[in-house]
């Protein structure tokens, strides 16, 4: 257990929960050791078949199995939290937890209780544990904060914590999946094999993907990584907020196989963030910043309240705050400090407001902003697009349409280049449509949430390729793609031409493994063709990104360079759409 608890402290937690049941006494007499906090559940899960309070054998059980653990390891210091167990059903469960909190907070009141993990509010525990503070809850899909709402990081969950008479703690918060790693496999030495991971990867093989493996592994991390992020930032932003539990800082490989994790499931990294990485958004001081957007056009100012949530050894005495913003290169574009100031414990504290002038580019570009304070750090990702672009040199040779009409094909008969990039909804079911698109990853995995959305995990680019030449990218998500992910169908390549690759690939579902396109070229006869699954026309005034998007393909379709490899026929491209 050392070796477990090593890892949790160099990730920032500061506390594990043994989700319904208790460990051996040598993972106390480790926490014990190393600081860490544990909380201990009844090993019970009573729901879908069992319940509490209703009168039947395991609510006697419960009593038996809280009284035997306070016996067992009551008196080890690490020991500060119980609950009966997770997620119960039962019509008459909270007057039955009522009943047993009473009974053990008399009986030992030496830590603090809660009814269970994830439900229900019982007024005498304290503390509540509840799975309503996160950014993608159970069932929300498309409609969540980070798949329906643009990218900002103003949101918290005060509400919640208002309106909760004790410390309001989050349950399971996290869930964001990642692609398979297929070099796990070999570690399986013993009678568990990795049997579901050779099937996905013998699906990716025969769909013709297997060398992009590594690349579905790191991309998809990349985009797993950003949602953790974007979820711990939410509450530590919360004022008053009393904690929060991931549902797990490694993977599950239950329940459908629940690829959860930053780590695999022998608690090793993957290759996509280290420790240290992490721990700088997780962590007991970091600094936050609030931003009512992440891409800005360069006449508009740079503004962010910072913010600090501190829960160290002590209160900081008179902190400077310093910020810089960067190219992300690494060149300087501003920087300041904040006025001195002491930091008590808490969350969401404010230390005070940064505002850059508008700053003239040229090209688009991507900045970070970095806040340090007491020598903890944090940045966030921004994108800068010039406010006033030009049309690019022979941009007549360019025709870009919403749907291949008439007009648009004669044009591509007669040697044009199209770009076609049709409204939401219009790619088939079968050819794409049926895909659920999102910004975020896989929320817990689609075999045991019944399918929700999305079912992708995320995009896969080349950041060098001359399409996205004025996109600034990485090769992964990151959230200046929130805008096409929102307006977009995913473009299905199975049975096309396997020269057909795409500019831009969506990251499917590792159940399915398809071959899925959001951008990709072809020749059509003496034509030239680029397909968007993006809508880059519907209301392009008031979406920044859309704009630079279409400018940085249209731009490389009037060039030179602008040359596919592979061919298909009208009756192909036509098949796509309704």
């Amino acid at each position: 257990m050392e070796a477990h608890f090593s890892v949790c402290k160099a990730f920032g937690l500061n506390h594990m929960r043994f989700h319904s049941w208790c460990p051996p006494e040598a993972a106390f007499d480790a926490a014990d050791e190393m600081g860490v906090y544990l909380q201990v559940e009844c090993s019970s899960w009573a729901n879908q078949g069992s319940s509490v309070g209703d009168g039947k054998p395991i609510d006697e059980w419960i009593y038996q199995e809280a009284q035997g653990i306070l016996s067992a390891f009551g008196n080890h210091p690490s020991f500060c939290m119980l609950a009966y167990g997770n997620e119960p059903a039962g019509n008459n469960q909270v007057a039955y937890l009522r009943k047993w909190l009473e009974h053990f907070k008399t009986l030992d009141p030496r830590r603090l209780y809660t009814s269970a993990a994830g439900w229900p509010f019982v007024e005498n525990a304290d503390y509540f544990s509840d799975p309503a503070a996160r950014i993608q809850a159970w069932g929300q899909e498309l409609k969540s904060v980070i798949n329906g709402q643009a990218p900002q990081t103003l949101f918290d969950y005060r509400g919640k914590v208002e309106q909760t008479p004790m410390p309001y703690v989050s349950h399971e918060i996290g869930q964001w999946c990642v692609y398979p790693n297929f070099k796990e496999i070999p570690k399986y030495d013993g009678v568990l094999k990795a049997r579901n991971f050779e099937i996905f990867k013998e699906t990716l093989e025969e769909n013709g993907m297997g060398l992009l493996a590594d690349s579905f592994l790191l991309a998809s991390g990349k985009l797993q990584a950003l949602c953790y992020k974007a979820d711990i930032e939410a509450a530590l932003r919360t004022p008053g907020f009393g904690g929060f539990q991931l549902l797990d800082l490694h993977d599950f490989p239950g329940q459908g196989t629940a690829l959860v994790g930053v780590l695999d499931p022998f608690w090793d990294e993957k290759g996509y963030i280290t420790a240290a990485e992490y721990s700088r958004f997780c962590n007991q001081t970091v600094p936050l910043a609030r931003l009512a957007k992440r891409v800005f056009y360069d006449n508009e100012p740079i503004v962010a309240d910072i913010e600090v949530a501190h829960f160290g050894k002590a209160p900081l005495r008179q902190t400077p705050v310093n910020w810089t913003l960067t190219t992300a290169a690494g060149q300087p574009v501003a920087s300041g400090q904040l006025p001195s100031r002491e930091i008590p414990w808490g969350n969401g504290i404010a230390l005070g407001k940064i505002e850059t002038a508008p700053r003239k580019v040229d090209r688009a570009q991507k900045w970070v902003l970095e806040v340090e304070a007491a020598g903890f750090s944090n940045t966030w990702d921004i994108w800068v697009y010039p406010s006033e672009i030009k049309a690019p040199d022979n941009a007549a040779s360019v025709r870009v349409v919403q749907e291949l009409d008439g007009a648009a094909l004669e044009f591509l008969r007669q040697g044009g280049s199209v770009l076609l990039t049709p409204p939401k909804d219009r790619v088939k079911p079968e050819k794409g449509g049926s895909v659920g698109i999102g910004f975020s990853s896989i929320f817990w995995n689609t075999a045991w949430t019944g399918g929700q959305k999305p079912h992708t995990l995320g995009i896969l680019c080349d950041p060098k390729h001359p399409a996205l030449s004025d996109f600034p990218t990485e090769y992964h998500s990151n959230w200046q793609w929130w805008d096409a992910m929102s307006h977009s169908n995913a473009l299905l390549l199975d049975g096309l031409s396997p020269a057909i690759q795409p500019i831009v690939r969506v990251i499917d579902d590792w159940v399915t493994n398809r071959s899925l396109a959001l951008v990709f070229e072809t020749r059509v006869g003496k034509g030239k063709l680029v397909v968007s699954g993006i809508d880059l026309l519907t209301d392009s005034a008031n979406r920044p990104e859309a704009r630079q998007l279409l400018y940085s393909l249209t731009t490389y379709m009037a060039g030179a360079r602008f040359n596919p490899a592979a061919s298909m026929e009208e009756q192909e491209v036509l098949a796509f759409f309704k």
